[in-house]
């Protein structure tokens, strides 16, 4: 009996073998070659490999592949071993999209394997998808840091292979923005947008209809003119389960030897045709995509071309299916040959969450230090490539781009977002410091230049070194610090990137009261001194220890208030000198402390009035005499508990997923300490909410907003307790569940509590799963008053009851939340890895009331001025024998600066004191930006200009808008100019669209209003609402 079921088995295995064929322990040459067949189910087979640049391990222990204990992966390995994998099958192909990582390896080719990789792109082999420096976030990028990051990337692109990505490949951050559709989808020329995470409500509702591929119209302004192809894959962004071939896994391989044991074609065909089926039963048409790679694959590519080798071989021999190697482009163009209707899909896809209870809101908070240091240097950058631009072109010298690649870095998902290994974070400060350090060498040297020569003239050798005062806000500037001789001045230059006249308080450390400031007119301009709270003191102390191992022997005593006033793209210098008598002058104002004597307290030297309980400390009421806006306000500051877990469900809150232990925040303090300084210029309100929550309210003159800095830190955790502290505005609004949010700084869209407007929400988290990303501002309204808030960098905000805002500032928690980084979210501070404290936070968020409808030039202008703030560079001259004794602790010897003391007069006789580099006549309008003014390595500039307003947000400003490049590069004779693509990899007028069927559109929608192309002869550029327009100028 057991011959005659041996002989039968060899007899199956014999026909198996007839029919699909097998090796004889001999070479065989498997067909690759096949591509899309009509009236099959196509697979296409995306060979890719997904590169973090930083998350568990640095960039460049990932690039080396050192520091493997924490996580084994070598982009090196990767790109080597594909490149060599492609070079021995033509079928064969690969795609790869983050450029920080392939430019370090390309650097590092020889020629000849330079000119080989060269051949494979040009053949279609390797395809650069994205292109960006990273794979950004959508959640807490600024659109500007977004166009600037795929710009870099795309220029290496264009450069060495003359190529423009056509895919967007955002497989892995955390949920989808509005503006990564339209701005950095369509704009930059992708025909289609591809990823993995979307709500898991979402997902199934979208397996279930088949319309996890779409036309994603992200504009509301735009509409069909932007809209993009987009595909959500039907799970992660690897390949189905069983169909993951890295070395280092437990796979089952395709075994045809039929002289070994194991023979397993039929059986692996006939998997490969059931996870084919699968997924065709959630799309449409007969083209499914296999993502054929994951985290830091292909460190061995033959494992994976090996296999799919055999797959495709095999697969096709079976004839039930068609398999073959494929590209994104080539699916894309597959899908739109099928000429069918397609579902449309509207907004964002955010929030993101996983399963139940696991909303990834948290991080549109986590690590706040570092997104403020992120997004103060992103405006610093655009001031540095603005003056580096004006000063004109020099051989050598200090450069932008160290910036620039940090900034690029920074922007990746798993690093702004604040979920990297604090040892990876900690790495991508220290290459932001090390950048801001050379662009203010680069600041220094322009202005230099630019003052020193009179308008028209050459720009000759920097004869002046400037400082800068990078740690400003915790009061710490050498410069300003020094005393100043008598009949001498300090001499501040305060430049404005902003394509508007502005006007600002500048505040400044200073040692005494008894300084007089003049402008470079020589009228004496108003000044105001405030003592230096304990708070920032200590800030100073411990921080200044921290960050530089000084320990100043000197602390100022007050901060110098003035305002200045500065033309656009231009700058404007200020003298500071010792008052000609002591004590209180006519324009010199020692602050006052209020002493509560009523109730209520007013405060506000401008139409913006506040008022606050002397009782409880806390605000009760904004109102501005001059619209006549009332609204009854409250403020204060209360944290989350955050979840460990529990029987039911272990899910904790971390880095990424916010979940709070119960859904009422605990509240700090219901009774307030209140001190309330008064001035000719700025209102100051201080509370302490706690020992470790401090908040200063200020209330200018000449501004119908409120600051709000917070200083927010260590947070306690004695307690065992992971907090997520929120600032918590309460006005008697009748909102009715609905706020509104910006897309990453630029379109605001419509959010109504407990509501997703694409499936029928099942509500598990009603505080996290009502978080989302803000950039610029959150906004409620009603039918007497709009509210709205504006933020410094990137934070979770909610409105959880009607008349409610708040913004979650701080996170400290206990644990991890699973999701791989591996460590909870617990930041410190040491000195000298010895003594360590909790980190703490200080930041800005400023709220504005206005009348229903008006709310957004305030939201729009002041937007403007929170990105891009002044650069104030204080004046120092080789050669006069005065060091400063602050500065020399800064610096080693050999690189010491001397502090201008001279006097005012001789200052003004030999350098350009106030100019705008614009015709003097002339500014943007106000609905403008300039968000680009650079100088490329080939001597033309790169310009871009931003339409600040969307259609009907205001009645003046959501107008066609025009800007003179004449008058903007006054002085200058422009000799070409030529639109671009947003990344500027291509012009404008060779950009083709893809057409798509919508499902259900019968009507034609109206077209959005563009600017018209710009005439040689008057060089006028037109702006429609929105419209953000690139050049490339030749002078």
């Amino acid at each position: 009996m057991g011959t005659l079921v041996a002989s039968c088995f060899v007899v199956l295995i014999l026909e198996i073998v007839w029919l699909y064929g097998g090796v004889d322990g001999a070479y065989v040459k498997y067909n690759t070659s096949a591509g899309v067949v009509e009236g099959k189910l196509n697979v296409h087979l995306v060979p890719h490999s997904h590169d973090d640049v930083g998350w568990l391990k640095t960039i460049d222990q990932y690039f080396v592949g050192s520091n493997n204990s924490i996580q084994g992966a070598c982009v090196e390995n990767v790109l080597d071993s594909v490149i060599k994998a492609l070079v021995q099958d033509s079928n064969r192909k690969f795609v790869f999209a983050e450029m920080a990582f392939f430019q370090r390896w390309w650097l590092e080719q020889s020629p000849e394997t330079q000119e080989q990789v060269r051949k494979l792109v040009n053949a279609g082999q390797f395809e650069f998808i994205n292109g960006g420096w990273c794979m950004h976030d959508e959640a807490t990028t600024h659109y500007i840091d977004m166009i600037d990051q795929t710009t870099l990337g795309h220029g290496l692109i264009k450069s060495q292979f003359n190529k423009v990505p056509r895919v967007g490949w955002q497989i892995d951050p955390f949920g989808h923005s509005a503006v990564q559709a339209y701005l950095l989808g369509a704009e930059v020329g992708f025909d289609s947008l591809h990823f993995a995470r979307i709500d898991y409500q979402d997902r199934a509702k979208r397996k279930n209809d088949k319309s996890l591929e779409v036309i994603w119209r992200g504009s509301k302004t735009f509409g069909s003119s932007s809209q993009i192809f987009t595909n959500v894959f039907p799970d992660h962004y690897g390949p189905p389960e069983g169909f993951k071939f890295e070395v280092s896994d437990d796979f089952e391989p395709v075994q045809d030897n039929t002289l070994l044991y194991d023979y397993n074609v039929e059986i692996r065909v006939n998997d490969f045709i059931s996870a084919a089926m699968t997924q065709a039963n959630v799309t449409r048409t007969n083209h499914i995509m296999w993502t054929m790679g994951e985290d830091f694959t292909y460190q061995y590519a033959e494992s994976w071309f090996k296999q799919m080798d055999k797959f495709i071989h095999y697969v096709n021999k079976d004839g039930r299916v068609n398999a073959f190697y494929s590209t994104p482009s080539i699916y894309v163009d597959a899908k739109n040959a099928e000429n069918i209707s397609w579902p449309l899909k509207t907004d964002d896809y955010l929030p993101y969450a996983d399963r139940e209870d696991a909303y990834w809101t948290g991080f549109f908070t986590s690590r706040p230090a570092l997104k403020g240091y992120a997004r103060m240097l992103s405006g610093y950058y655009l001031a540095a490539r603005q003056l580096k631009f004006l000063a004109g072109r020099r051989s050598s010298g200090p450069s932008t781009y160290r910036l620039g690649d940090a900034l690029g870095l920074v922007q990746h998902h798993d690093a702004l977002t604040g979920t990297a290994k604090q040892h990876t974070t900690n790495d991508y400060v220290k290459r932001l410091a090390i950048g801001a350090s050379e662009a203010e060498a680069v600041i220094d040297n322009a202005l230099s230049c630019l003052v020193s020569k009179k308008p028209g003239g050459q720009c000759s050798s920097p004869t002046l070194n400037f400082s800068q005062c990078q740690l400003l806000n915790i009061s710490f500037c050498p410069a300003t610090e020094e005393d100043i001789p008598d009949g001498k001045s300090l001499v501040m230059l305060a430049y404005n990137s902003l394509g508007w006249n502005r006007t600002d308080i500048i505040r400044i450390p200073v040692t005494d009261s008894n300084f007089v400031v003049r402008d470079s007119s020589g009228y004496t301009v108003q000044a105001q001194f405030v003592d230096l709270d304990n708070v920032t003191i200590n800030l100073r102390n411990f921080h200044v220890k921290a960050y530089l191992g000084l320990s100043p022997n000197q602390v100022p005593k007050y901060w110098l208030l003035f305002q200045v006033s500065l033309p656009p793209l231009g700058w404007n210098t200020y003298f500071i000198s010792k008052a000609a008598t002591e004590g209180k002058t006519k324009t010199s104002f020692v602050s006052t402390l209020g002493n509560p004597q009523n109730e209520m307290i007013e405060v506000g030297p401008g139409d913006l009035k506040m008022l606050f309980s002397s009782t409880s400390g806390q605000l009760v009421r904004m109102f501005n005499t001059k619209t006549g806006v009332d609204v009854p306000v409250q403020q204060t500051y209360l944290y989350y508990a955050s979840s460990v877990g529990d029987a039911d469900n272990p899910q904790a809150s971390g880095a990424y997923i916010f979940r709070p232990d119960g859904a009422r925040p605990t509240i700090v303090s219901r009774k307030v300490p209140l001190k309330v300084v008064r001035g000719p210029l700025v209102d100051e309100v201080h509370q302490k909410f706690s020992s470790w929550i401090y908040q200063v309210t200020r209330l200018h003159k000449d501004k119908e907003h409120a600051v709000v800095e917070f200083t927010i830190g260590p947070i306690p955790t004695d307690d065992g307790v992971g907090k997520e502290v929120i600032t918590q505005m309460t006005a008697n609004m009748a909102t009715e569940k609905t706020f509104y949010t910006d897309s990453n700084g630029r379109d605001f869209i419509k959010r109504v509590r407990d509501y997703r407007p694409d499936w029928s929400l099942t509500v598990t988290e009603p505080v996290a799963g009502n978080y989302y990303p803000i950039n610029l501002a959150i906004f409620i309204t009603d039918n007497k008053t709009e509210f709205s808030v504006l933020v410094d960098r990137a934070a979770g905000g909610a409105s959880i009851k009607d008349g409610q805002i708040e913004l979650m500032l701080h996170r400290r928690i206990l644990k991890d939340d699973s999701r791989g980084v591996g460590e909870p979210l617990d930041e410190m501070v040491c000195i000298s890895n010895s003594t360590c404290k909790g980190l703490t936070v200080r930041g800005h968020y400023y709220i504005g009331i206005n009348k229903p409808g008006t709310g957004a030039r305030w939201r729009r202008t002041t937007g403007q001025e929170v990105y891009s703030p002044l650069v104030l560079a204080f004046a120092h001259e080789v050669g006069i024998e005065c060091i400063s004794f602050l500065w020399s602790m800064l610096k080693p010897s050999s690189e010491q600066k001397t502090m201008t003391v001279q006097k005012m007069e001789d200052w003004t006789a030999s350098h350009v004191t106030a100019v705008t580099t614009m015709d003097s006549s002339y500014s943007l309008p106000q609905n403008v930006a300039l968000i680009t003014l650079q100088e490329l390595d080939d001597g033309s500039a790169l310009l871009r200009l931003a339409h600040l307003y969307e259609p009907g947000e205001d009645a003046e400003y959501s107008t066609l808008a025009k800007v003179e490049l004449k008058m903007m590069f006054a002085g200058r004779t422009i000799k070409e100019v030529k639109e671009m693509s947003l990344s500027a990899n291509q012009e404008k007028s060779e950009m083709k669209r893809m057409t798509w069927k919508v499902k259900g559109e019968v009507a034609s929608e109206p077209m959005p209003l563009r600017g018209g192309p710009v005439d040689v002869s008057d060089l006028v550029v037109e702006l429609g609402p929105m419209e953000i327009r690139t050049f490339l100028l030749k002078f």
